[in-house]
């Protein structure tokens, strides 16, 4: 296969959300209480809900920096490139990396929406969660329906009202929502307990992804408080190891047989040594530990294989590991415009990748999947001719993929990190 050849969908992008994201969104009566944008002290411009702070630009607005110039501190939409912000430049910058489309995941609101989760009145939260859907779904993936897989937000602590808002979302086209990688952590119930089994009926009865993207329990892997920070960044994908063995054990399977939990940002070569190990305690303490498998389900591996969807950056080790995984359930990422993102060089590395496997092999993790799983058809859209990473990189001529703002990296970006990553003393 040739990289002019692929056709690549992501189903982990993000948005650096504009500032008048919720201008045509929010009724009148709430428009003061809205979200905004502030410019700090620093001369950084921030979101702020109320007087709780979103989370930072910084590394999550980087598309076109050379490394150099990461920044951890937030930083300004006039230091970032237009595609992170501005959804007609986002298509130019995807054509110009070979990509012919992406689920774009929160920013500010944290991965599984938490900042407006957390604000103090929840009529008004549920009013900003839905701007923000609306937002989301109607303008920006709207104005390109053949190029965004739309993903909502929830309003999680009410479960109840998050299983409708799943069923809005799905009627207006939406499936795929992200829910948090462990909302004990976010001071709400175990996935272990009923609690949010109307959330899981809705989501299997509407054929809803529910999204786990790493980070979205604001809670970090346990170092030491005063490890190097490129300790906290290599282990990222922790989180959803954590995640996936809470999910292959959990008993709840029997009752959603159509559920599905996809596994963002964590990449997938570390997958294959935990169900080897689930199968060794399954082997070893079923006895005493009890576990419960729906029907016709043998273990854990059974549990993965159906219900669990997965995807990577860039992954060698988990590329050579495929027989582990079920094909039908992998999915490839680019991340724009996070610090891993490889964009614009997407096609040359999922051919670096995935170059020794069958065509039909390589089609299902970079876009068959994805469409399949979202219920997501750009074809109805364009012709296949017009998707592949070469016809699009031919629309992008004049696209400069280097972005010509912003600072170098400094000591100013080490003490950031080391605010974000601080730990109350006991």
């Amino acid at each position: 296969m040739q990289v002019d050849d692929l056709i690549l969908i992501s189903v982990d992008d993000h948005i650096a959300e504009p500032p008048t994201m919720f201008d045509a969104h929010v009724p009148a009566k709430f428009r003061e209480l809205a979200p905004r944008v502030v410019e700090e002290d620093s001369g950084a411009q921030q979101w702020y809900y109320g007087d709780r702070r979103g989370r930072n630009l910084g590394l999550n607005a980087v598309a076109g920096k050379p490394p150099e110039m990461f920044n951890i501190d937030a930083s300004r939409y006039d230091e970032m490139r237009p595609g992170c912000y501005d959804v007609h430049e986002r298509v130019r910058d995807m054509n110009a990396g070979g990509q012919l489309a992406g689920l774009n995941f929160p920013n500010w609101t944290g991965f599984s929406g938490q900042v407006l989760n957390q604000g103090p009145d929840r009529d008004v939260n549920l009013v900003m969660i839905r701007a923000y859907n609306d937002w989301h779904v109607d303008e920006w993936c709207g104005a390109y329906p053949d190029r965004f897989i739309p993903c909502g937000i929830l309003p999680l602590f009410d479960v109840n009202e998050a299983a409708r808002e799943i069923h809005r979302l799905a009627a207006k086209g939406c499936h795929a929502v992200t829910f948090s990688e462990n909302p004990e952590a976010l001071s709400m119930p175990s996935i272990h307990t009923d609690y949010w089994h109307p959330l899981f009926r809705a989501a299997s009865d509407t054929g809803t992804v529910l999204c786990l993207h790493v980070g979205s329990s604001s809670r970090a892997p346990m170092f030491s408080s005063d490890a190097p920070p490129s300790v906290n960044i290599a282990a990222s994908s922790l989180m959803s190891s954590y995640s996936l063995l809470e999910l292959v054990w959990a008993e709840f399977w029997a009752d959603f047989p159509d559920l599905r939990f996809s596994l963002t940002e964590g990449d997938v070569g570390w997958i294959p040594y935990f169900l080897w190990r689930s199968e060794h305690v399954r082997r070893r303490h079923s006895a005493w530990a009890r576990p419960s498998f729906p029907a016709g389900m043998d273990g854990p591996i059974d549990i993965f294989r159906k219900h669990i969807l997965t995807c990577f950056i860039s992954d060698r080790v988990g590329a050579r590991l495929l027989d582990w995984f079920e094909l039908d359930n992998l999915c490839w990422e680019s991340d724009f415009p996070h610090s891993d993102s490889n964009w614009p060089h997407a096609p040359e590395d999922v051919l670096e990748n995935l170059g020794g496997l069958p065509e039909d092999a390589v089609n299902k993790i970079t876009h068959e999947n994805a469409m399949r799983h979202y219920q997501f058809d750009p074809f109805r859209h364009r012709s296949r001719e017009r998707c592949t990473a070469g016809a699009l990189r031919a629309e992008a001529g004049d696209v400069d993929v280097v972005t010509h703002v912003g600072r170098l990296a400094d000591q100013r970006d080490r003490d950031a990190w080391a605010r974000l990553t601080a730990r109350p003393r006991s």
